[in-house]
């Protein structure tokens, strides 16, 4: 055990965080050649993974949800980060960036995420319930902020074209800030309840048995530096996450330019592999019958991603140059409403089941075609 653990931790989750970032340190800013790009595409690979490993261990010190609110946070605020980034020296090009991100991050994780959660967990233990309170109640606060935030613009005339005045967008980034901060303080304090994996109770019955699951559920929580340590570690894995799918990024768009298919691949793809910490962790859970820290996962990174981004890009419109364009197209319009409406059916009934998670991933494909060939 000596050998491969180290202060509570194994020796390569020790170690690919800062590996990571000096294969970040090494590509950033220079032409990928063959080479150099699988080593970056496995450097990327190995950050997800710890990633999600060190998110496992930051979920079992402080319990759920905050497990995966740390996770979900994470995630978003280095995602923000980059938006605003791209945004400031992009010019009019990067005027549809943010909408671009967040649509993507949302049909993300409630269709993506969200189908794969349910089709490896139904696979494996047929049928498996989740809250309804809960995820109805994430589901209600997501739909709130998206139509604020990116079907209003569409709509409003104060201002030309799918944009909001300077005033909408205050409005909106305030109340989507609001929304998004009285969600957190019932998610983790009013009603924690609400939001623990079913899966929880019943391995407590099991507790002193064989079950598998009721052995990681109950297996000894690590200490406060182990946490902590695991903490800082996952937000360099993130870090170099984050860097390392923008540093793919020229190579992915000299690829959809000679494919013929819009820019917006791009960013699609990058958010697909900022996404992958979370992915894999929703996934894990659901093969563990813990569909519910599944569901947390995945409403709660489409809340973050919108309730964070419009309120920073309201703060950062102010010295940013060019339009802000936020409100969604016809086809987007379609695909949000068809997401809404199927997730309203899925989580009415408090159990998930194949067919369910099936029609989540053709809902994830449609969106996947449709920004290949509009």
């Amino acid at each position: 055990m000596t050998d491969t653990v180290v202060h509570g931790l194994p020796r390569w989750s020790l170690a690919v965080p800062p590996l990571a970032l000096v294969v970040l340190v090494l590509s950033w800013g220079r032409d990928l050649g063959v080479l150099l790009l699988i080593v970056v595409c496995a450097g990327l690979g190995a950050a997800v993974i710890a990633a999600v490993h060190h998110a496992e261990v930051v979920a079992h010190r402080v319990g759920e949800p905050f497990g995966t609110l740390i996770l979900a946070l994470a995630v978003t605020i280095i995602e923000v980060a980059l938006i605003v980034t791209l945004m400031a020296s992009g010019g009019d090009k990067a005027a549809s960036l943010a909408r671009d991100t967040v649509f993507a991050a949302v049909m993300i994780t409630c269709n993506g995420i969200l189908g794969l959660a349910l089709v490896a967990g139904s696979l494996r233990h047929k049928s498996q319930a989740f809250r309804v309170h809960a995820s109805g109640s994430a589901l209600a606060v997501m739909t709130a902020l998206v139509t604020l935030s990116l079907v209003l613009p569409t709509f409003t005339t104060s201002t030309p074209g799918a944009t909001f005045s300077s005033a909408q967008l205050a409005f909106a980034g305030v109340a989507s800030l609001v929304m998004y901060g009285v969600f957190v303080f019932v998610q983790t304090i009013r009603h924690r309840d609400y939001f623990l994996p079913v899966a929880t109770e019943e391995a407590t019955i099991q507790a002193d048995g064989d079950d598998e699951d009721a052995g990681v559920v109950h297996a000894a929580a690590p200490s406060g530096r182990v946490a902590l340590t695991s903490l800082g570690l996952l937000f360099v894995c993130l870090i170099a996450v984050v860097g390392l799918a923008k540093t793919v990024s020229p190579k992915l768009e000299s690829a959809v330019e000679s494919a013929g298919a819009p820019l917006a691949v791009v960013g699609v793809v990058i958010a697909l592999l900022v996404l992958l910490p979370e992915t894999v962790a929703a996934v894990r859970a659901a093969l563990r019958d813990r569909l519910q820290t599944s569901l947390n996962l995945a409403l709660g990174s489409a809340l973050a991603s919108i309730g964070l981004t419009i309120p920073a890009i309201a703060v950062a419109s102010i010295w940013l140059d060019g339009p802000l364009v936020l409100g969604l197209g016809s086809k987007e319009l379609v695909l949000f409403i068809l997401t809404v409406v199927v997730s309203m059916l899925t989580l009415a009934t408090g159990r998930a089941t194949l067919l369910q998670g099936a029609v989540h991933l053709m809902i994830f494909g449609s969106f996947l075609f449709l920004t290949v060939s509009p």
